[in-house]
Formats: structure tokens, C-alpha cells, sequence
């Protein structure tokens, strides 16, 4: 039998009707599956509260402030570039390479902390005043 678009059909079970409590007398109907009476049969009583988890999420400590979710970037001393020959091209590829950053995602910032060793040129990398300082000063280069 060829199979074309009119002679598609759906397996047995994939495609059920979502169960709709609360409408008639069929299964769960006339409470809900919510039991008889009580705080917990109505609705607009939240979750937290009718379990008595009120009093204990108010209860601890919350801790204050902000944290971002973006991403930062990978972080290299400019000392760490001392693996580098002089003359190589340092970028976030290369740097992975080497094993001095995990993964060049998010970018790559070269901080001035340490001394500057190899006269070596940098492509792709954010660096600090401090860093480009130093790379200029050991006879490299920011690209």
C-alpha cells in the first residue's frame, strides 16, 4: 500500500483529549478530585499556603541583591601568555588550544595581572588599559 497524504492515520492512543475536571458528573466531575469541604477544595487558595510551606518560606533567609544570567567572558592574565612563542597570533582559538580558557564562547578579556614575557600579537580579545600596556611594552601587539 502506498502511503500518501490522505492514507496517514495516527496510532491508537497517541492522540487523547485532555481530561477536563469540574464538568460534569463523568470522571471527576462534581468535586474535581478535590474532595468534600475545607480551605482545600476552593480555588484561589495557592499551593505553599494550603501545605503550610507559608510560614517556612518567609521564615529563611533570602539572599539579597542581584545576579546576572549573561554570560562572562573567559578571563587570561597577561602573564599566562608565556606560553606563546614570540611573533604567534593570540586569539580565543588558540587560547583553548593551549588550555588557558575552557571554551571561547562568550569571548575572551587578557587582564594585565603578572609580567609580560613574549612580544606577541593579539586578534579577536578584549584587553584591559593595563594589559595593552604591557603587551606594547614587551614589543607585541593589540590587532
Amino acid at each position: 500500500m502506498a502511503i500518501s497524504l490522505h492514507t496517514i492515520t495516527s496510532t491508537s492512543g497517541s492522540r487523547t483529549t485532555p481530561r477536563r475536571n469540574g464538568r460534569g458528573l463523568g470522571r471527576k466531575g462534581t468535586t474535581a478530585g478535590r474532595g468534600q469541604k475545607g480551605q482545600k477544595s476552593r480555588t484561589g487558595v495557592g499551593g505553599l499556603k494550603r501545605l503550610g510551606m507559608r510560614k517556612v518560606l518567609l521564615s529563611t533567609p533570602k539572599l539579597r541583591g542581584f545576579r546576572s544570567l549573561a554570560a562572562k567572558m573567559a578571563v587570561v592574565n597577561v602573564s599566562d601568555l608565556a606560553r606563546y612563542i614570540v611573533g604567534e597570533v593570540v586569539s580565543p582559538r588558540t587560547l583553548a588550544k593551549k588550555g588557558l580558557i575552557t571554551s571561547a564562547k562568550h569571548g575572551v578579556k587578557i587582564c594585565g595581572g603578572g609580567e609580560m614575557l613574549v612580544a606577541v600579537t593579539i586578534k579577536g580579545c578584549d584587553v584591559t588599559k593595563s594589559a595593552a600596556e604591557k603587551i606594547a611594552k614587551a614589543g607585541g601587539k593589540v590587532a
